[in-house]
């Protein structure tokens, strides 16, 4: 029997984490659900889950602080949960690390859908066939002026210096070194890159541009106004 991907959901509202986490058992996820960030935090330290789902607002650690504690320590796929899809929060959360978010109310299985894509994502991040197809090696390194990018690896280097990325952003700077110096929307990156067969929020791409171009270089991926994103050659 395959192993199941275990989830840390944290949330305060009783009601809610309990729908949610025999919603998430019924289609074969371990769950540890939590009521607040402190205990989440030591529940993720103590059992290293493959997924995080954390509400923004939870008591004592909130969501936002707790997905920065995470990805201090870990790579893990997180998404928050906002009950304020035009909420400022949305942004923290994305700044502070999160590689999705879902908007409350939300449907199970639309959950458990985004859930899916997420996992997907970061199993080619770490290797797989279609995020080595994404950007094809010469040499196993693609090399764009001090930034090189080990296909194979899945290893970025800047100046020599390796650069520590998640696997959305390595995921996001394959798409980009795999066609230097043509314009991405927003909307193919987010069906290339999120999985998403459906149009989702931009904002998700924004942010996460900015972030990736905070640790490879403000100038390496240009804005084309109106249309998208490139990457220099």
């Amino acid at each position: 029997m395959a192993e199941q991907t275990h989830v840390l959901f944290v949330e305060d509202d009783d009601v809610i984490r309990e729908a949610t986490q025999l919603a998430l058992e019924r289609d074969g996820f371990a769950v540890t659900a939590m009521p607040d960030g402190l205990s989440g935090l030591e529940a993720f330290r103590a059992n290293r889950p493959d997924i995080a789902l954390l509400d923004v607002m939870v008591p004592g650690l909130d969501g936002v602080s707790l997905c920065r504690r995470i990805r201090d320590e870990s790579t893990v796929p997180v998404i928050m949960l906002s009950a304020r899809a035009d909420s400022i929060d949305v942004v923290l959360g994305l700044e502070a690390g999160a590689d999705d978010y879902v908007t409350k109310p939300f449907d199970g299985a639309v959950l458990v859908a985004r859930i899916r894509a997420v996992l997907r994502r970061f199993g080619h991040a770490s290797g797989g066939a279609q995020a080595a197809e994404s950007a094809p090696p010469v040499d196993g390194v693609l090399a764009f002026g001090d930034l090189e990018i080990d296909t194979e690896g899945m290893e970025v280097r800047k100046g020599g210096t390796p650069v520590g990325l998640t696997p959305t952003e390595m995921r996001l700077l394959l798409e980009f070194s795999s066609a230097p110096g043509t314009v991405l929307s927003r909307d193919k990156l987010l069906e290339r890159v999120w999985d998403y067969g459906w149009g989702g929020d931009t904002r998700v791409v924004d942010v996460h541009v900015q972030r990736l171009r905070t640790k490879i270089g403000q100038d390496r991926i240009e804005t084309v106004r109106g249309f998208g994103y490139k990457l220099k050659a």
